[in-house]
């Protein structure tokens, strides 16, 4: 229907169009008016019925589609409504024009996201920018009504634009060039290369990281067999494997892979295959030992502390592999010499000022189980001593270059002590709750006595420094004090028992010099420290110092170590932040804090130097950090 059939429905024109862009889009305008005919259906599912208006009209209008009607009214009337300007937009949205068989056709969503193709003659013309197209826009509204004059307004600008043969306007050439000579300009002061020299160089010292040889994956799985249920069949019942006897460690696969029974090769594995120990090395494990008999006081014993710092060239060193369980001080006062082991079974040694190996670091493999106890020995300090998991203690002698085994069980070592001053017998405990009288000088790998006492397992075994006879256990939440003279296989009366703990303890040391004080770290978050002048049935409390245990897994238990050099004051880790250690005093009060920028990490396992001003720590990456003075 044409637009003069509207009027005659409705009264006006502004009706007829408003009505025509009111239902525009809802199947009203399915067939217009074709140019040279007079037939039309107009279908409005909402107001009308269906509708078949057959006329000859004379007019013009009727000969011309909608759009051609509109177009012919608007450039005849001087003012046309608005309406009919609206109308000839919502048309030209429609696109008459585009015919099949004589009915126009709406162009569908899908037709506007095909990609345009180009010929290689065509030159691309960068389009214009969100500012620009707002500024078209407001052209747009202020052109006048007329339809034709604003076509031909809007053409001119478009040929107006400074359009350049390549393709880029005269704005975007000029962007180009201030980029350009940016760009000399910083090359001229070298401000890129002044960058990169600001930049410091991660080095690390110690091990170094080992590239792994990546192997192609070329074996083929063989086909996925069906299972019973899908082939309708009934499973064939199986019977329950026996349960294991320790259910701690898996102790066949333990046995398969630890080391061979005796001694075991003392070679690097962080140099070339066939390389001796260096002859520094073995130079340094010999040296004779000095010792100091002068006892600073207090005050002095603090200023001390705080003169010991942490080296900013050497000081950090990666020493093992893993997470560290357990370190120690080679007593040598020329140098500082340490070891440490790890979760995996290594063993590293550290020369502070030396570069043998990777900058001083050796690191050796005499165990497949966390290292979790190490000591040297206070006779002879050739020797280090070293127990692991894997149920096996062994002796370095680097004059031999070999690892001796002194002790071997199926599993489940966890601590020893040198039980007599020659260091020839040793006291050792295990995950089962056993303690073991080993003596060094019998032939074989075998201990000379074996005690169950009664607890599930044994944490912590240590010696009295002046009488040899009594031994420490460490049990789930009790310190039992044990005369090694009076031992039996089973159900051994205690001398003295440390009562106050209420949970899991992980320690429990004698003062290095008198054995009159005991200092125990147990999971309750308190540091304890006893009198043990006297060993009565019930040692008394002195101290109890709270203290943040809490390491969770991933870490390695803080333990309180006395200072090899006093009877009074122990070092422990924190969790507190910034990351520190801190050094007690027996009353509970704090002497002072190890802090560093470049310590940033946990230091969960620490050890004084017996001689020397000098503090170790051990964090879960298998790095030592050395303060000294």
């Amino acid at each position: 229907m044409c637009l003069l059939c509207y009027k005659n429905i409705y009264s006006n024109q502004s009706a007829a169009v408003n009505y025509l862009a009111q239902h525009r889009g809802r199947g009203l305008l399915q067939n217009t008016i074709v140019a040279g005919k007079g037939f039309s259906v107009v279908q409005d599912t909402s107001t009308k019925k269906i509708q078949e208006n057959k006329h000859s009209c004379s007019d013009l209008a009727c000969k011309l589609s909608i759009c051609d009607s509109v177009c012919l009214m608007v450039s005849e009337e001087p003012n046309p409504p608005n309406a009919f300007v609206k109308l000839y937009y919502i048309l030209q949205e429609m696109n008459p024009a585009n015919t099949e068989n004589g009915v126009p056709v709406r162009h569908s969503a899908k037709e506007g996201c095909k990609p345009k193709t180009f010929t290689p003659d065509e030159v691309l013309v960068p389009n214009p920018s969100f500012k620009e197209n707002q500024g078209m826009k407001r052209k747009r509204k202020a052109l006048p009504l007329k339809v034709e004059g604003r076509i031909e307004k809007v053409k001119e600008e478009k040929e107006d634009k400074d359009i350049q043969p390549g393709g880029l306007s005269i704005y975007e050439l000029e962007r180009l060039e201030n980029i350009r000579q940016n760009q000399v300009f910083l090359s001229s002061i070298k401000l890129l290369e002044a960058k990169q020299d600001l930049k410091p160089e991660k080095t690390q010292s110690g091990l170094k990281r080992q590239k792994l040889n990546k192997v192609a994956w070329t074996e083929i799985l063989p086909p996925r067999t069906k299972s019973l249920r899908i082939q309708k069949k009934e499973a064939e019942p199986l019977p329950l494997p026996p349960e294991p006897s320790r259910t701690y460690y898996e102790a066949e696969r333990i046995e398969c892979a630890r080391k061979p029974e005796g001694p075991i090769s003392m070679e690097p594995i962080n140099m070339e295959e066939d390389s001796s120990l260096p002859p520094e090395l073995l130079k340094l494990w010999t040296e004779d030992l000095i010792k100091e008999e002068k006892e600073l006081g207090l005050k002095e014993y603090r200023s001390t502390l705080k003169s010991m710092e942490l080296s900013e060239i050497g000081g950090v060193a990666k020493v093992v592999k893993s997470r560290i369980f357990s370190v120690a001080f080679h007593p040598c006062s020329s140098s500082l010499l340490m070891a440490a082991g790890d979760k995996l079974g290594g063993v590293g040694l550290w020369n502070l000022e030396s570069a043998m190996g990777d900058e001083g670091v050796l690191l050796f493999e005499p165990h497949v189980r966390p290292v979790a106890c190490m000591a040297f020995s206070r006779s002879h300090p050739t020797d280090l001593l070293t127990l692991s998991y894997d149920g096996t203690l062994r002796s370095t002698d680097v004059e031999k270059a070999v690892f001796d085994e002194v002790y071997r069980i199926k599993d489940g070592l966890r601590t020893f002590d040198f039980l007599s001053h020659d260091c020839s017998t040793l006291a050792t405990g295990d995950w089962y709750g056993d303690v073991a009288i080993v003596d060094r000088r019998t032939p074989g790998t075998s201990h000379e006595s074996l005690h169950s006492l009664d607890t599930k397992t044994v944490r912590c075994v240590h010696v009295h420094p002046v009488q040899k006879q009594y031994i420490m256990v460490a049990e789930n939440s009790i310190v039992s004090i044990y005369d090694a003279r009076c031992l039996k296989a089973s159900s051994s009366k205690p001398v003295s028992q440390l009562y106050g703990h209420s949970k899991s303890i992980s320690s429990a040391y004698f003062s290095p010099g008198t054995g009159n004080r005991v200092v125990t770290t147990c999971l309750d978050n308190n540091i304890r420290i006893y009198d043990t002048s006297e060993l009565t049935s019930r040692a008394p409390l002195l101290t109890s110092i709270q203290h943040n245990l809490y390491t969770g897994r991933w870490l390695s238990k803080l333990q309180a170590m006395w200072d090899p050099k006093r009877d009074d004051c122990f070092v422990v880790g924190s969790m507190q932040r910034p990351r520190r250690v801190q050094v007690f005093h027996e009353s509970g009060q704090l002497q002072h804090s190890f802090q560093d920028p470049e310590m940033t990490t946990v230091l969960s396992v620490t050890a004084f130097h017996p001689t020397r001003n000098a503090l170790l720590g051990g964090n879960a990456s298998g790095r030592l950090y050395v303060f000294t003075d």
